[in-house]
């Protein structure tokens, strides 16, 4: 991928962030969240990364994971779905498997991630 390419989607992606509102506005219930995630090429169950991403009331709500091969164009892991599902059952984990959404990248990578959302505990 060619390095204008790059810098036009790590634009795009700033701009996404900012547009997508902190976390004590979109979830003002919500205390963190906390997703932790295993990365592998394609099939293989070799863990090539391990990250954390922690997320708190100030925080942008872009749930969306880079992917970490260098020739993926548009690619990533879209949590948004699975975390504001897990937010609006008031559950408290969860986990799963995410393949890489991208395009022109042979040999996808694809998560294992589990998730911990703490909630603001609320008085009666």
């Amino acid at each position: 991928m060619n390095s204008k390419l790059k810098n036009s989607e790590r634009l795009q992606i700033k701009q996404q962030k900012a547009d997508s509102g902190l976390m004590s506005e979109r979830y003002p219930n919500v205390a963190s969240v906390i997703v932790a995630m295993n990365y592998f090429h394609g099939s293989s169950d070799q863990v090539i990364m391990q990250r954390t991403v922690n997320f708190f009331p100030n925080s942008n709500t872009y749930f969306k994971m880079e992917c970490m091969k260098r020739d993926c164009i548009d690619g990533g892991f879209n949590m948004e779905s699975v975390i504001t599902k897990m937010m609006k059952g008031q559950l408290k984990s969860g986990k799963g498997e995410l393949v890489c959404a991208g395009k022109d990248s042979a040999g996808h990578a694809r998560i294992e991630y589990k998730i911990s959302i703490k909630y603001n505990k609320t008085s009666r």
